[in-house]
């Protein structure tokens, strides 16, 4: 596997994080069957490329990436599909996760 290859999955494991923890608050507690099962699924799918893509990136690399590009992306979806908007003080904490992310990939040694 090559470092793209790494990276692919690590993206498709984000998608997939972002699509179960999307759907989390649909599941009502997971009494709804059908956003739980997409919630379930999504998360089994996004570990299974997890795992693989720490095969060839470093833990820290790949769970700063995840969780940072998840946290920012489900934010969104908060301000857009829930009308939940955040303070500056939160604004703040989400440009110093971006930044924190570029660092990370940027500055990686291995």
């Amino acid at each position: 596997m090559t470092l793209t290859h790494a990276y692919i999955l690590l993206a498709v494991a984000i998608a997939g994080e972002i699509i179960s923890t999307g759907t989390l608050k649909a599941t009502e507690g997971f009494t709804k069957w059908i956003p739980s099962m997409i919630c379930i699924l999504a998360i089994s799918i996004c570990m299974y490329t997890m795992s693989h893509a720490m095969k060839i990136l470093p833990i820290g690399i790949t769970y700063a990436t995840w969780s940072g590009v998840g946290i920012i992306a489900l934010s969104l979806i908060g301000v857009f599909k829930y009308k939940q908007i955040p303070n500056f003080a939160t604004i703040v904490g989400l440009i110093l996760i971006i930044v924190g992310v570029v660092i990370v990939n940027t500055m990686n040694d291995s």
